[in-house]
């Protein structure tokens, strides 16, 4: 029998009793992004009124004001590199925006969200032409500015990261230099929610998807050298990986917080043949995933602002859906709210049972924690089927459980019910 914890997630306790997110708020900051005229990676660094420079000195502003506002709680970064690539041959200062909102407990615990600053038309290379990438990408950063208006007047354990990336366009620079941020600073990142066109409702062929956010993951680690794939593949958890693990928290995150959207967890690493920023986090082991629309309309992607034969092409504001916006905002504030307040995943999580009717999991306890949960399914199924509360324990039997037929795995549980991600149980090393 499936035993649950008394307290209610805090996530639900977020949207229920906490300020939700504002559509107008997401409108304006959108807007804002869209009067620079162009934001692409190339443009003008100093000119105070057009180009990537003023974007990214009006994010920062945007986050000195609400760091004022929570008495000094978030801290603004501004990590930079020179790159260079087919897409900036002459090579380019990259500048990422972040504000930091360290957590209560001293951890090096992160959470993480982001967005992408910089905007192109249908030539990657023009950076002088009005580029208004008002889906792409500047309702992701409108996504984190309003997460930080609102999760700063909270005081989460782990330090949530808010950031606002540049060169995705010409590189997915932004993301490789986020994770590079991240191992130099020695932070153990929980999550890395990448917001990458998350603002439109009506697809290309008219179809309208209000209901849905489609949550991309990937199984098998790019991470993992060829020992520890196999070892995966030994296991059968190639679908239970840190980032597949990630986005199965979201959806039930997403089933626990009133009126959320439903993820639809695409299980591959992006869109079809494309990517963003979230890849590279991956690619150092991270656990990280892309939240983008249900559906998406690829006139108003990478085009110059136009109309042909009576169809309008550009990334405009006019073709965005505020109120979406702000339903996705909500679901991954309720994500951040609830990963930032609980305890890191368990680790060194292994099952016995090989040739046994029973099987036992074994694991290394998590700081903070005060609870595990146990979850398993049967060896066809995708999903958990079952889960037990455990108490402040690092082993656990299953009487009965074939281990041959069935995935086990384990999460942490914090003081106020926050729950990490599950950790898939594999065999012991040989």
């Amino acid at each position: 029998m499936t035993r649950r914890l008394a307290i209610a997630p805090l996530a639900l306790f977020l949207v229920a009793a906490g300020p939700a997110p504002s559509p107008e708020a997401l409108r304006k900051d959108v807007e804002a992004l869209v009067r620079f005229g162009t934001r692409h990676t190339l443009s003008s660094a100093t000119d105070p009124k057009r180009g990537i420079g003023a974007a990214r000195r009006w994010a920062s502003a945007r986050l000195q004001k609400m760091s004022k506002a929570c008495g000094g709680c978030i801290t603004v970064d501004l990590p930079s590199k020179r790159f260079d690539g087919p897409r900036a041959p002459q090579g380019v200062d990259l500048v990422n925006v972040m504000g930091i909102q360290k957590g209560s407990d001293g951890s090096s615990d992160v959470v993480i969200v982001a967005g992408h600053i910089d905007s192109r038309v249908t030539d990657v290379m023009d950076a002088t032409s009005d580029a208004p990438g008002a889906n792409d990408d500047a309702s992701g950063v409108a996504l984190v500015l309003e997460s930080a208006r609102i999760l700063s007047q909270t005081k989460p354990r782990a330090t949530i990261i808010y950031a606002i990336l540049s060169g995705e366009e010409q590189g997915l620079w932004g993301g490789r230099l986020l994770a590079e941020t991240a191992k130099a600073r020695g932070w153990n990142v929980l999550a890395m929610l990448n917001n990458d066109i998350v603002g439109n409702t009506v697809g290309q062929d008219g179809r309208v998807v209000a209901d849905k956010v489609r949550v991309f993951s990937e199984g098998i680690r790019s991470s993992e050298g060829e020992a520890a794939q196999r070892a995966r593949r030994g296991n059968g958890g190639e679908d239970d990986g840190p980032s597949r693990a990630l986005a199965k928290a979201i959806g039930k995150i997403a089933g626990q917080t009133r009126g959320s959207l439903t993820p639809f967890l695409v299980r591959r690493p992006d869109r079809f043949g494309r990517g963003g920023d979230h890849l590279a986090l991956l690619e150092a082991g991270l656990p990280a995933v892309r939240f983008s629309v249900g559906v998406e309309n690829y006139d108003a992607q990478h085009q110059d602002v136009r109309t042909e034969s009576g169809r309008a092409y550009g990334d405009t504001v006019e073709r965005m859906d505020f109120a979406y916006l702000a339903k996705v905002t909500a679901l991954n504030i309720a994500v951040m709210n609830t990963l930032a307040n609980a305890p890191p995943p368990p680790t060194q999580v292994v099952a016995l049972g090989a040739v046994s009717t029973s099987t036992t999991i074994n694991w290394t306890a998590a700081p903070g924690a005060v609870a595990y949960k146990l979850y398993w399914r049967a060896a066809d199924a995708s999903d958990w089927q079952n889960e037990r509360t455990l108490g402040n324990v690092t082993t656990a039997e299953i009487p009965g459980l074939i281990i041959d037929d069935h995935f086990v795995g384990v999460s942490s549980v914090g003081v106020d019910g926050s729950e990490s991600i599950v950790s898939f149980a594999g065999a012991a090393p040989r």
